[in-house]
């Protein structure tokens, strides 16, 4: 009877035992199938072997007949608890050994083996064991960034001391966002130098550095360093354009204080304020004035200035343009009295304006019907003009031009024609009646 008692005891905890080893394991297969008679791998002679993405795990081998190999289950204690799954079948009982590759570093991970029979039971599983992954490497000792180039940034680190480093993964973010994006592999552990281009005019970027193993390990990330790009040169200031020149437009404005970084000016110019502005010409940085001979009366021009950088970026063209413009052709003269007097053409007139100066007389002589010829006479400085130099019975045109200080000519008055009659014209014109 008390044999038979310990028999029931026996069973009764090898069936609580096993209930306690298999409530947690997660398998491929609905439910574990446990044979009670099968040997449990010792743990204490389980031993483990971390590395950063791996853990070796070796224990004491079952060289038994009834033994076929083993069984390998994990949990990720963080995300997993202890709730435990298979992740690998050893096919072989004289195996010892198993790599679990693939894991997270610095990471908690749970263990327990069962040994596996020739029809596929499996034996009640070991205690569990914990392992942790070693932390990630360090990445570069060292990092900077180089501020002020025109429109990148250079990145400069130190060699990874780490001979297994085989790359580097560079990042970079900015103040609109947090997130990292990977911009450049470099695939080799002694180029030490990157050039991030085309980033846009006073942009500040962040950067840091991922270190990577010849078997694709990373580094925790390197230190963030910041930069900034150049930022375009200075605007012109205080652009100035006449108003009252003859046949030119001066531009002046204020120059650059510092002249250490100006090449020199680009001037544009249109010929409306909304219109499409052309490049006039490139100005000297020590300069502060141009004059843009126009040739022509009453023209009007736009224009707007930029600095322009030893790195040639310039200065932005999105500034309100100036308004230049050349003198107007002086007002024409009004003639006030045009007729024929004691064989002589009298010529009066008013000035058009208080700019001229002096007035010039364009004589039309009438030689045919088909022909004519034009004489000038030039700098009258009166407002009356006694011509004695006709002839009778010829037909003259007169039309008066102003002059300024400057030369310009204002426009021509309208004609005035003139005719003295021939002396038999005048006998045989009949009389007047009273």
């Amino acid at each position: 009877m008390k044999k038979l008692i310990q028999n029931i005891l026996l069973i009764a905890s090898i069936i609580l035992i096993s209930g306690c080893e298999t409530k947690n394991l997660s398998i491929p297969t609905d439910k574990p199938s446990i044979d009670a008679n099968l040997p449990v791998i010792d743990t204490e002679k389980i031993r483990t072997i971390p590395d950063m993405t791996s853990i070796a795990l070796e224990w004491k081998t079952i060289a038994i007949p009834e033994v076929k190999g083993y069984y390998i289950y994990r949990s990720d204690i963080q995300e997993d608890g202890q709730k435990l799954k298979r992740v690998a079948t050893i096919s072989s009982k004289y195996t010892s050994h198993y790599l679990d590759k693939d894991l997270e570093p610095n990471t908690q991970y749970m263990y327990s083996i069962s040994s596996r029979s020739l029809n596929d039971y499996e034996s009640i599983a070991s205690n569990s064991i914990v392992a942790v992954t070693k932390k990630r490497f360090d990445s570069v000792s060292f990092i900077s960034a180089v501020n002020e180039l025109p429109r990148q940034i250079k990145i400069l680190w130190r060699p990874h001391s780490n001979k297994r480093v085989a790359k580097y993964i560079i990042q970079r973010t900015n103040n609109k966002t947090s997130k990292w994006k990977d911009i450049k592999t470099i695939k080799s552990r002694l180029e030490v130098e990157y050039i991030d281009t085309n980033l846009g005019d006073s942009k500040v970027f962040s950067y840091r550095i991922i270190s990577v193993t010849f078997d694709d390990i990373e580094s925790v990330p390197s230190q963030i360093v910041k930069a900034r790009t150049k930022p375009l040169p200075p605007r012109v200031t205080n652009i100035q354009a006449t108003l009252d020149k003859p046949k030119k437009i001066i531009l002046t404005w204020n120059p650059i204080e510092d002249t250490t970084d100006v090449a020199y000016y680009y001037i544009y110019s249109s010929r409306s304020q909304d219109g499409y502005f052309s490049k006039l010409i490139k100005a000297r940085s020590d300069s502060n004035s141009y004059d843009d001979l126009v040739q022509k009366n009453g023209k009007m021009r736009f224009y707007k200035i930029t600095t322009v950088d030893k790195d040639d970026l310039e200065s932005s063209l999105e500034t309100p343009s100036v308004v230049g413009k050349t003198l107007d052709s002086p007002s024409k003269p009004i003639i006030s009295l045009a007729q024929i007097q004691d064989d002589q053409v009298i010529l009066n007139w008013k000035a058009g304006d208080n700019r001229t100066v002096a007035y010039n007389i364009h004589k039309t002589i009438k030689e045919s019907f088909f022909s004519s010829k034009t004489v000038v006479i030039n700098n009258i400085t009166d407002l009356r003009f006694e011509d004695k130099d006709i002839v009778r019975g010829v037909t003259y045109k007169y039309s008066i031009e102003g002059i300024d200080e400057y030369g310009l000519l204002s426009e021509q008055t309208p004609p005035t024609t003139l005719t003295i009659p021939k002396l038999d014209e005048i006998k045989n014109a009949p009389s007047s009646s009273n």
